[in-house]
């Protein structure tokens, strides 16, 4: 049976390189819904879009959402049972379709799954949550339908299928996260009541990760760099202050603090900006965390060119 008609796929794009999205948008089955929220006023990138594939929709956001507000912008206009949460430069395996298909038929009762990465790679997509280790036991789920899943605390967010009849609202993520640690955020969450996440061995994708939005455009190798750094700071802190409070969040990031200040001086020194000005990223992205200020850094806004 194909359940594919109750599944949409949700991509937030912002300054996204137009080969990266196509290749990922051809990947996918041409019966399934897209939905693109595209966090800028583009209407030109809109029509291109919208005319090129007919089974798509793109949501113009009018402002960079980020990540987390992004899906949750998308997700509230999302009319299935189920949506796969998935980044722009991600690449869904030739089969993808017909294994996830097995998911989408209720059999089994799930709040996340998680893929499994195509390629060979250093990077995890699934584990457990040290902290959880002690409270809540995994239980083996030797009945389950499905034998290619495995039970986990967390998983990758850049492809994430998600069962939205089991969550009270479609504003899933924490918005004050702009970039990093939302989808570990989540899985918390939902692991901590109880909920369901499991990882599949036979949901296969390749992600190139690092090349989403500016990473794509040489004109800001630099700004992508600082970008990032100044959000997986304040995001660093935040996550830990959320869920141990604010005294443990210095405890654990005191040190990136000020190894980052001191790198900061010495690059000054040696009049080398390109490094000051990432440490300066770093530096400042967790000082506005430990002062309890919002993720307010955007592209440009460090290099003086303001994101319009």
């Amino acid at each position: 049976m194909n359940n594919i008609g109750n599944l949409t796929i949700v991509i937030v794009t912002y300054r996204t390189n137009e080969k990266m999205l196509t290749d990922c948008l051809n990947s996918i089955d041409s019966q399934t819904n897209i939905l693109i929220v595209e966090n800028s006023k583009n209407n030109a990138f809109k029509k291109k879009l919208e005319n090129k594939y007919p089974n798509l929709n793109v949501i113009l956001s009018g402002r960079n959402l980020g990540y987390g507000a992004g899906n949750n912008f998308g997700l509230a206009r999302v009319k299935t049972k189920f949506a796969l949460i998935l980044n722009p430069d991600v690449i869904l395996e030739e089969n993808f379709f017909k294994e996830i298909n097995n998911y989408l038929d209720q059999k089994i009762n799930f709040h996340i799954i998680g893929v499994t990465y195509q390629d060979d790679t250093q990077w995890k997509t699934s584990g457990l949550f040290s902290e959880f280790d002690k409270r809540i036991k995994l239980k083996n789920e030797t009945k389950l339908n499905h034998d290619l899943l495995k039970e986990v605390d967390w998983v990758v967010g850049c492809a994430m299928l998600i069962n939205l009849e089991n969550f009270d609202t479609k504003k899933i993520f924490d918005e004050n996260f702009f970039l990093y640690f939302e989808e570990f955020d989540l899985c918390r969450r939902v692991r901590s009541n109880q909920g369901k996440i499991y990882s599949a061995n036979n949901l296969l994708v390749k992600h190139f990760g690092t090349k989403g939005s500016a990473a794509t455009d040489s004109d800001y190798s630099l700004e992508s760099v600082v970008f990032k750094d100044w959000h997986f700071m304040w995001s660093t802190f935040y996550y830990y202050k959320k869920y141990y409070g604010y005294f443990y969040a210095v405890y654990k990031t005191y040190g990136k603090l000020f190894r980052s200040i001191f790198n900061m001086v010495l690059f000054t020194i040696l009049f080398n900006k390109k490094k000051r000005t990432v440490y300066y990223a770093r530096t400042f992205g967790i000082i506005n965390a430990m002062l309890g200020k919002k993720s307010w850094y955007r592209v440009k806004s460090l290099l003086n060119d303001q994101e319009s």
